[in-house]
This record gives C-alpha cells, sequence and structure tokens, in this order.
C-alpha cells in the first residue's frame, strides 16, 4: 500500500529546493497511493495537486487548502465527490475515469463558487439518461463540462427540466447503488475464497521447505565424517534446487496467466486485486532471485603446503618498489581516497604482504624476506594511497648507507692496509700565489684606525717570480 509520507513530498519537491511549507505545486501521480492524508497540514500553499492513476477510493483531508486552484483525481477508486467546500479558491477538477454514481453528490460543488470546468466522463454516472442536463442546472458557475463550453441556451433549458431530470436521476441512482452492493459481496466472497486458497498453499509450501531441509541435511553429516556418498549429496543439492526454482517459476506464469484471462468487472474491488496479485508477483520474483544467487566460497590465500598467492580482489591498483637507499621495499596500493582507514587492515608476514579492504583481500608475495616489526604503513595525504615499508633481513641501515658485515681483523693485516694506504697517500705543493680560491678565514681583517689624511695607502710591489713581471728602467718608481 502506498501512502503520503514526508519523505515523497520532498523527493517530488526538487524544483522547489526541497521546501515543502511553501510548495505550490505537487505531482504525485502513479504513486499507488490509497490514501488522502497529510497535505492539509504539510502543504498549506498548494495550487495545483496532480493525484491521477492512483486507488485514491475517498476525497478526505483537502478541505484546509484554501488556495488550491487545481484538483487532478482521474483514474482513482472514487465513489462520490465530498469534502471539497473548504476549497474555496477551486477552478478546475478532473475526475476522470473513477466510479462515481451518486450524481447527486455534486451539489456539494456548489459552494465552490469559482470552479469553472468539471471532467466526470468515464464514470458511471455519466452514462445516465438526463447526465448533462442535471449538472449544468446544479452547478451554474460552471463553464465548461468534460471539455466542452456550455452555452446559455444550454443552461436556460437544463433549469426548465431539472425537475424531471432530477427524478431520472435518482432512480438510477437507484438502481446503480443496489447493483453496486451485489458486485461488493461477491468481491468479499471471492476475496474469502483466495485467502482460503493461500492458507492451503502456505502448509504446502511449508511442507516443501520440511524437503529443503531434508535435502540439506547430508551438509551437516559431511562436516562430522566426510565421505564420497555425502559429497555427492552435497553437490546434487543445489541442482535439486534449481529444479524446483524452475518448477515453481513454471507454475507461477500459469497462475499469472490464468489471473490476467479471467474475466472481471472493472470495479474498484478488481483494482485492487490486480495490484494486489503485481505485488505478489514483484515478491517472488525477488525471493526467485535471492535463491539463484550462489554464495561465493572463500577465496584461497595459502595454499596446503604453506605457500601464499598473490590475489587482488578489490581489484586495486599497486607499485612495489625495491629501495636500495633505505634497505627496504615500499608497497604503495591505490585505496580509495575517501574511505576511511578503519576499513584497512594490513598485515606483514616475512614472504608477503595481505591487505583487507573493506573485507577483500590483497596479498602479494614479497622478492626478499623482510622484518614484519619493524613495518609500518600510512596512508598519504596528498592522494590518500596506503603506503607500506618493509626493511630487508640481513642487513644493517646506518645513515642511509650500506655497510658490510664486520670483519675480524688480525695485527699483520692491519700493518699491510697502513702501508697500502701511506704508498697512495701523496703531496702536492701548491704556489700561494695561484690559489684561485680565496682564503676564508682571511677575508675580513683587523685594521688599525688612524686618521685619514695620515693613513698610508697601500704600496703594491710586483713579485719578482710572477712570470710576467718585466721590469723596464725607463719606468719611473710608483710613489
Amino acid at each position: 500500500m502506498g501512502r503520503i509520507t514526508e519523505d515523497l513530498i520532498r523527493r517530488n519537491a526538487e524544483h522547489n529546493d526541497c521546501v515543502i511549507f511553501s510548495l505550490e505545486e505537487l505531482s504525485l501521480h502513479q504513486q499507488e497511493i490509497e490514501r488522502l492524508e497529510h497535505i492539509d497540514k504539510w502543504c498549506r500553499d498548494l495550487k495545483i495537486l496532480y493525484l491521477q492513476n492512483n486507488l485514491i477510493g475517498k476525497i478526505e483531508n483537502v478541505s484546509k487548502l484554501k488556495k488550491l486552484e487545481y484538483l487532478n483525481l482521474a483514474l482513482n477508486n472514487i465513489e462520490k465527490i465530498e469534502n471539497l467546500e473548504g476549497c474555496e479558491g477551486l477552478t478546475k477538477l478532473d475526475l476522470t475515469v473513477n466510479f462515481i454514481g451518486e450524481l447527486s453528490s455534486v451539489k456539494t460543488l456548489q459552494g465552490n463558487i469559482h470552479l469553472k470546468e468539471l471532467f466526470l466522463m468515464g464514470n458511471p454516472c455519466a452514462d445516465f439518461d438526463g447526465y448533462r442536463q442535471f449538472v449544468v442546472a446544479t452547478l451554474q458557475q460552471l463553464k465548461w463540462l468534460d471539455g466542452k463550453e456550455i452555452e446559455r441556451s444550454e443552461r436556460i433549458q437544463a433549469l426548465q427540466n431539472f425537475p424531471v431530470v432530477e427524478q431520472q436521476i435518482r432512480e438510477q441512482e437507484k438502481a446503480y447503488c443496489l447493483k453496486r452492493a451485489k458486485d461488493k459481496e461477491e468481491a468479499q466472497r471471492k476475496l474469502k475464497e483466495e485467502e482460503s486458497k493461500g492458507e492451503t498453499g502456505r502448509i504446502h509450501t511449508g511442507s516443501d521447505g520440511h524437503r529443503h531441509v531434508d535435502i540439506s541435511a547430508p551438509l551437516a553429516n559431511s562436516r562430522e565424517s566426510p565421505s564420497s556418498e555425502e559429497s555427492k549429496d552435497y553437490i546434487q543439492a543445489p541442482e535439486i534446487q534449481e529444479r524446483q526454482c524452475k518448477g515453481k517459476e513454471l507454475d507461477d506464469r500459469e497462475d499469472d496467466l490464468e489471473f490476467w484471462n479471467k474475466p472481471c468487472l472493472y470495479t474498484p474491488e478488481s483494482r485492487l486485486e490486480t495490484l494486489r496479485h503485481m505485488e505478489k508477483q514483484r515478491r517472488d520474483q525477488e525471493r526467485l532471485s535471492e535463491k539463484k544467487k550462489k554464495v561465493k566460497p572463500p577465496r584461497m590465500l595459502v595454499t596446503e603446503d604453506g605457500r601464499a598467492l598473490n590475489v587482488n580482489e578489490p581489484k586495486l591498483d599497486f607499485t612495489l618498489k625495491d629501495d636500495e637507499k633505505r634497505n627496504q621495499i615500499v608497497l604503495e596500493l591505490a585505496v580509495y581516497r575517501y574511505m576511511d582507514t578503519s576499513l584497512i587492515d594490513v598485515d606483514v608476514q616475512p614472504t608477503y604482504v595481505r591487505v583487507m579492504v573493506k573485507g577483500k583481500p590483497f596479498q602479494l608475495v614479497l622478492p626478499a624476506e623482510v622484518k614484519p616489526d619493524s613495518s609500518f604503513a600510512k596512508r598519504s595525504q596528498t592522494t590518500g594511497h596506503l603506503v607500506v615499508c618493509m626493511p630487508k633481513v640481513g642487513e644493517v641501515i646506518i645513515g642511509c648507507q650500506r655497510t658490510s658485515k664486520p670483519v675480524k681483523s688480525t695485527p699483520d693485516s692491519s700493518r699491510e692496509q697502513t702501508s697500502k694506504r701511506s704508498q697512495q697517500m701523496e703531496k702536492l705543493e701548491v704556489d700561494p700565489s695561484k690559489r684561485s680560491i680565496p682564503d676564508v678565514a682571511n677575508i675580513v681583517q683587523e685594521k688599525t684606525h688612524m686618521p685619514r689624511r695620515v693613513r698610508p695607502e697601500p704600496k703594491i710591489i710586483p713579485s719578482e717570480e710572477d712570470p710576467g713581471f718585466e721590469d723596464n728602467p725607463e719606468v719611473p718608481p710608483l710613489i
């Protein structure tokens, strides 16, 4: 049964930013709604309301919608016009293809002085003799009836013949009400018969269920004492269940064809029966789909002989690097960026690493043995990837440099090493005048503070050792 809920209204109020208290137009068609409720409390400012193609059996809970101008209730189960006196601004009312047989109920619309258009085609009352004249004479504010304009001459003639037409309408209404009462009794009788059939069907289903339990009994026994015969029964059990599912599908198809081919009257009860049948079909289909779903066996991560396997069930990209500088293996796993870290579980073993991502295993065999105790994992702050650093076994790390294991030294070997080093050492003599690199220690020199006038200028005396120096006697000395 479809019901009008706040969530349903909000989902259909996207054009108003999902705000319902100021909503002016609302469309709730084809929602299998069986009762009108809550709208007059939540949406007081409604001007247009679409409720066509539902299963509404009574007009109610709309009298507080003072601003309502257009109400569409076509293709529902309404049998009487009522509870619309409070809709003061109503100008258009659509009741096409309903079950209105009490034509005299249109008199309740006389207080809706702004009502200009009314649609009643497709109702039992539209087949009454004098139907149009009765409505035109009763609702003098109408301008259009069933899409046809009401002319002045037609209204005058309807008012003149109103007493006779009214008597005819009452007689036809009485006959329709008697027929309708018989239809209701017949529908109730059929409903009771179907309920009794359903109870017997449930008992039959229960016995089938017991047989299903018997078929699955060897499973429990196979766990206790496995044997070849029981394993065969275990293999055959899904096949038997599959056959039973196919047989049930065929029976359901036959029942469905029988239901749709069975002749029936078009009544509110038949519409409800059709809805119930479709709901039952939907539920049965869901059950069959659940039964067809096969439970996947747990994935094998380690073989019987203890050999780890490479598994990537989450289907994530990854990179495995061998960092020789830090003597470690680095695994970078591209987990989802915004996934919570609590959904990740890392397990480092000497020969492999296993990462559980939302219950799905990622396992990778390592190229070298690592130290699980010294390993660590972290999330990248930029990409969100998982980075696992695993130091290798058998080497020592000092200052980011790899050093070999210490070797025992003897006095003879130490003498040989010192002699080799002394032979390799060479002393170089460098001319201080040819130094290209400045002496950093003597950049700033201490100077004696002297008066500016008395301070002697430094004398530049060229060095005779300079190869570019030439002593020319004709040149006077520099003072």
